[in-house]
C-alpha cells in the first residue's frame, strides 16, 4: 500500500471547522513531561524546573529529583522531604509536553531532542484544533508506576475535561512510548470510564512487551537521555542511574517474561572464575527471569551520597513485585467495544536487545563491576529504543498497524506519522496520489 500525501490547512473552507472535531488528548512517555519542584511548607512558593533543564541540570537533579521508593504508599518520593514534585498544567496540559526545556538557550540552538510534542501540537493547531477546547495534553510524574492512583485519576480527569469542553464528544488519545503502557493500564483498570470517554486511540512507539536492551542496561549502568553536544550540559549517566533504580515505571518496562519472544532477550557477562585452582573465563547468560538475580548481585553495593549521608540503592525487590502486578494488568487489558485502536511503530534502526558486559580479554571478576562498565549490545530491528517485536505485538484488535522507518522520538515529528494521524482523525482536506519522496511506510496492515 502507498500512503498518499495527506494535507490539511487550518483555514480551508473545504475541511471541517474546529467545532466538527473530536477532542484530542496527547499523552507523553518516559521522560516526556516537564517536572517542577516546590517547597511543601509554604502556601506560596516559587516552582523551579528540575526536568528537563540543560544548564545546572546535574546539580538540580541530585538536589531535588533523587528519590526513594516507599513500599507503604507505592510512590517514589524525593530524598528531600520538604519538597514536592509537580507537573505544570499551563496551556491545558500542553506546556509540560511541548518543549521539555523551554529556555532561551534551548530555543536559540533549537536542540531538537527536547522539542517533544512541539511539532505535533503545531500540526494539530494548524489543522484547526483549539487548545482548551479540542486539544489537551497529559504530562505526569513519569518516575511513578503506570498504574498508581494519582496518575490514573489524573488521566480520568483529563478525559472528562476534554469530553466536556468539546460538548460531550468522545476523545481521541495519541500516546507516545511508555504513555501507551499508561493508557493500557487505565483501559484495563477502568474499562467503563475508557468506553465512556474514548473514541480512538493512536499509539506511537509503545514498548508493549518491554524494551529489553534499553531497560536492562538502564538498571545496571544508567540512562543517557541525550548525547553529543547537549550531554555536556545535561544530567550524567551515573546521576540518572541513581534515579532509575528507584523508578517503578522503569521496572514495568523490563522484558515481559511471559511473552513468546522469537529469541529470549539476554544479559551476558564475561566472568573470570577459578576452577580446580585454574583461572578461566566464561560467558554467563541470564534470561528475563534469571536477570533478577544478576540485578541483585550487581547492585548490592550501589549507593549515593545525599546531604552528607550515604544511602543504599540496591535492586529494589518491592518495586519488582509491584511491577509484576502491573505486567499482569497489562496482559489482561482488552480493547472495549466501540473504541478504534491504531498502532504506529518505528523500524529500520538498530535497537538494543541483548546486552553484554566485560569481554573475553577483560572479564568481570565481581558482578558489582558491571555497574561501572560500558555495555556492548546486540541489535534487532526497531526504532533505536523499542524493538519492533515488542512495539508491534499489542494484543488488541487494531484497525491499523503501521511501521515507519524512523527513530523513537523522531516519530513525534515525522511527516508520514502526521499524514496518518490526520487521516485517522478524519481531518484531511486534500489527497494527493503522489507518494512522499522522503518518508517510508514499511509495514502496513489494515484490519477490517
Amino acid at each position: 500500500m502507498v500512503v498518499g500525501d495527506w494535507c490539511c490547512f487550518g483555514g480551508s473552507t473545504s475541511g471541517p471547522d474546529e467545532s466538527d472535531r473530536d477532542p484530542v488528548l496527547l499523552v507523553s512517555g518516559m521522560g516526556g513531561s516537564i517536572l517542577h519542584s516546590k517547597k511543601k511548607r509554604f502556601w506560596f512558593s516559587l516552582e523551579s524546573r528540575v526536568w528537563v533543564r540543560i544548564l545546572l541540570a546535574d546539580l538540580e537533579f541530585k538536589n531535588k529529583l533523587w528519590s526513594l521508593y516507599n513500599p507503604k504508599t507505592g510512590y517514589t518520593e524525593p530524598l528531600d522531604d520538604s519538597i514536592e514534585i509537580l507537573v505544570p498544567e499551563d496551556d491545558y496540559g500542553l506546556y509540560a509536553i511541548d518543549i521539555l526545556d523551554p529556555s532561551s538557550f534551548v530555543k536559540c540552538f533549537h536542540l531538537a531532542k527536547l522539542y517533544h510534542f512541539h511539532d505535533m501540537i503545531d500540526m494539530l493547531t494548524g489543522c484547526g484544533y483549539k487548545k482548551g477546547t479540542t486539544l489537551f495534553g497529559y504530562g505526569y510524574d513519569f518516575r511513578q508506576s503506570n498504574r498508581i492512583d494519582r496518575i490514573m485519576d489524573g488521566l480520568k480527569e483529563k478525559l472528562e475535561t476534554a469530553y466536556n469542553a468539546a460538548g460531550g464528544r468522545k476523545v481521541n488519545i495519541i500516546s507516545h512510548s511508555m504513555g501507551g503502557l499508561l493508557v493500557t493500564s487505565f483501559m484495563s483498570l477502568h474499562s467503563d470510564v475508557f468506553s465512556k470517554y474514548v473514541n480512538k486511540w493512536i499509539c506511537i512507539a509503545c514498548p508493549f512487551q518491554g524494551a529489553p536492551g534499553y531497560i536492562n542496561d538502564s538498571l545496571l549502568t544508567g540512562l543517557q537521555f541525550v548525547e553529543g553536544f547537549e550531554s555536556y550540559f545535561f544530567v550524567s549517566r551515573w546521576t540518572m542511574h541513581q534515579l532509575v533504580v528507584e523508578c517503578p515505571s522503569v521496572y514495568e518496562m523490563l522484558p515481559n517474561p511471559g511473552f513468546n519472544w522469537k529469541k529470549q532477550p539476554e544479559i551476558q557477562v564475561w566472568r573470570k572464575q577459578s576452577e580446580n585452582g585454574e583461572t578461566c573465563v566464561k560467558l554467563e547468560s541470564y534470561d528475563p527471569v534469571g536477570s533478577y538475580t544478576l540485578f541483585e548481585e550487581a547492585l548490592r553495593h550501589n549507593e549515593l551520597t545525599y546531604d552528607g549521608k550515604k544511602i543504599a540503592l540496591p535492586f529494589n525487590i518491592s518495586i519488582l513485585k509491584w511491577a509484576a502486578g502491573t505486567r499482569q494488568i497489562l496482559n489482561n487489558a482488552q480493547l472495549p467495544k466501540g473504541v478504534s485502536f491504531y498502532n504506529i511503530f518505528g523500524t529500520s534502526f538498530d535497537t538494543p536487545f541483548d546486552v553484554c558486559y566485560g569481554s573475553e580479554t577483560s572479564p568481570i571478576e565481581d558482578l558489582s563491576e558491571v555497574c561501572h562498565s560500558m555495555p556492548q549490545y546486540s541489535y534487532v530491528d526497531g526504532d533505536g529504543t523499542v524493538p519492533l517485536e515488542s512495539a508491534k505485538v499489542d494484543g488488541f484488535a487494531a484497525t491499523a498497524r503501521v511501521g515507519i522507518a524512523c527513530e523513537h522520538r523522531e516519530l513525534l515529528s515525522n511527516e508520514t506519522v502526521f499524514r496518518l494521524i490526520r487521516k485517522w482523525l478524519g481531518i484531511e482536506d486534500k489527497v494527493s496520489n503522489i507518494p512522499s519522496k522522503t518518508s517510508k511506510v514499511m509495514d502496513v496492515k489494515f484490519i477490517d
